[in-house]
């Protein structure tokens, strides 16, 4: 159905139209008319036309006046000027609005019904243009959640999360590098503010999970994590160069948590609070969720901020704390030109600040190497941690005649620690896809799936199949793949055999899924290579 608008002064023009627009699209266009520019602008508001035939003379309000007047609460109407005056200027402000035609009285019925049909044509286009767009806003409001569950799963709850990191910042094109994170947790009101029954709560949370979601990126730009427990992650991208936010930035966070909350209350049977970290590089959003974490459990406020916790301990005003932390983070990753960049940065700040103090530097030098060390064995770099391990260090360091000599040797052992991690993590990634390989070359002549194969090197299918692209350079199918056709055609050498006897010999139970397959890796089908052979 389309809303066509009639609009002219001459009643005979106005049944003219009606008839011919009756006569060829019958009940496909409702009709609307009006005889003044007023009663024009008037109508257009209440019956929401489509389409527009208006004549530019008209009593009070022109049709030039009314389009401009129209087009302020409808863009999309299609606008056909039909007038007695053939006047440059009228049509070039006619271009100039929009309108889909200019017609010159006196008008052919053919004119109309061509320019009504194109008018229709267009209507038609922008129509399935805005119902592709809605379908398409519906499927990513479906993904999107389960994008950034994935993302949040990821950077908090993983070891190896930011690896993915640039794949999920594309994904959900994000341009911020650093992020804070709100803990936002649910329950009934107990004692000295502790929220009781969170596994109750958890199960009821499923049910208004969505409508949550929605409410928390009212407050902030943020991506939403799962249900953990009574628990979600709001994780907020922002600017911020530092890791600590300027007083009036953190009172306006805290505001927004606690109108956050507020609202969540009113509209959900539970009590909710938010605990708020400081911002830290995407890599490192662990730490903030961490401090948010250490946030609720530390305050009985509804909204509590890590930096309005009691004082800890702090570091002196200059000091490269995050310097500090991204260097050992980088260490218990065994990335070592990362390492070795921010351990330079590092002693180039003590000696610049402290050149004087040499025996501080040198305290601070094996703190630091001890420090890593111990990063190394608990990351799995170093096996034994003996005791006498460290026994000519001291003398070693108070031997370095400048800082020069000190610096060498701070960033050797660094070196070596960082190094331990990174080639125990090689070796135990070789040995677990050596491991899965040697089991797929003996077993792929039977039923095999990355789940079985996953079992049996005791790692969860999702990180051996990502270990296994890694290691291998092609993924899991891909590799059993090539291995049961490389068998075939080993097979397809003996005439005795028949192909589908070969095809349940190779692992494959449908001899067309398996001539498929063949086919689609040597060019020809089992019977073509036979022959060939």
């Amino acid at each position: 159905m389309y809303r066509v608008l009639l609009a002219d002064d001459e009643g005979i023009m106005l049944e003219s139209l009606k008839k011919i627009i009756t006569k060829n699209f019958g009940t496909e266009c409702e009709l609307a008319c009006a005889k003044t520019g007023r009663a024009v602008v008037e109508l257009a508001e209440t019956f929401r036309p489509d389409i527009a035939f208006m004549d530019i003379q008209m009593p009070g309000i022109n049709g030039i006046q009314a389009i401009r007047e129209i087009r302020k609460f409808n863009s999309t109407i299609k606008f056909v000027i039909i007038t007695a005056y053939d006047k440059f200027d009228y049509a070039k402000e006619a271009i100039n609005l929009g309108v889909v035609d200019y017609l010159t009285k006196p008008v052919r019925q053919q004119t109309v019904v061509d320019v009504l049909e194109r008018a229709i044509r267009e209507i038609d286009s922008e129509r399935k243009k805005r119902s592709d767009n809605l379908r398409i806003q519906e499927k990513l409001e479906t993904v999107i959640p389960i994008v950034e569950n994935g993302f949040v799963n990821s950077m908090i709850l993983q070891e190896d999360g930011a690896n993915d990191l640039g794949y999920y910042k594309t994904l959900l094109d994000m341009k911020s590098e650093r992020a804070f994170v709100v803990l936002i947790q649910f329950g009934m009101p107990g004692d000295e503010g502790i929220l009781t029954t969170p596994v109750g709560m958890s199960v009821k949370a499923q049910a208004f999970y969505p409508e949550c979601r929605n409410i928390c990126k009212e407050f902030f730009h943020c991506i939403v994590g799962p249900i953990m427990t009574n628990r979600i992650v709001l994780v907020v991208p922002c600017g911020a160069d530092e890791d600590t936010q300027e007083y009036g930035e953190r009172i306006q966070i805290i505001e927004q948590a606690r109108n956050l909350t507020r609202k969540l209350g009113k509209g959900f049977e539970a009590k909710f609070r938010a605990g708020i970290g400081k911002s830290y590089p995407l890599e490192e959003l662990k730490l903030s969720y961490g401090e948010a974490y250490r946030a609720l459990s530390q305050s009985t406020s509804s909204v509590a901020h890590v930096d309005d916790l009691p004082v800890r301990g702090q570091y002196e005003g200059n000091y490269p704390d995050e310097t500090e932390r991204r260097l050992f983070a980088l260490i218990a990753k065994g990335d070592w030109p990362g390492a070795r960049q921010k351990a330079n940065e590092f002693f180039d700040w003590m000696v610049r600040n402290y050149y004087e103090d040499k025996s501080d530097i040198q305290l601070k030098v094996l703190e630091f190497v001890i420090w890593a060390e111990r990063e190394a064995f608990m990351n799995g770099g170093i096996g034994t941690y003996g005791f006498h391990s460290r026994k000519d260090y001291m003398a070693d360091v108070l031997a370095c005649p400048d800082y020069t000599a000190l610096r060498e040797w701070f960033l050797g052992k660094l070196e070596a620690a960082c190094r331990k991690v990174a080639t125990r993590r090689e070796e135990q990634s070789e040995s677990v896809i050596s491991k899965a390989k040697t089991y797929i070359r003996e077993n792929f002549a039977n039923e095999l799936s990355l789940d079985e194969v996953s079992r049996y090197v005791n790692i969860s299918p999702y990180y051996f199949s990502k270990l296994f692209k890694e290691e291998a350079g092609e993924n899991f199918i891909e590799y059993l793949t090539r291995i049961r056709i490389a068998h075939a055609k080993e097979l397809l050498k003996n005439p005795e055999l028949s192909i589908k006897e070969i095809c349940l010999m190779s692992g494959y139970s449908d001899p067309n899924y398996f001539s498929r397959l063949f086919k689609k890796q040597e060019d020809v089908t089992p019977s073509e290579y036979r022959e060939q052979l």
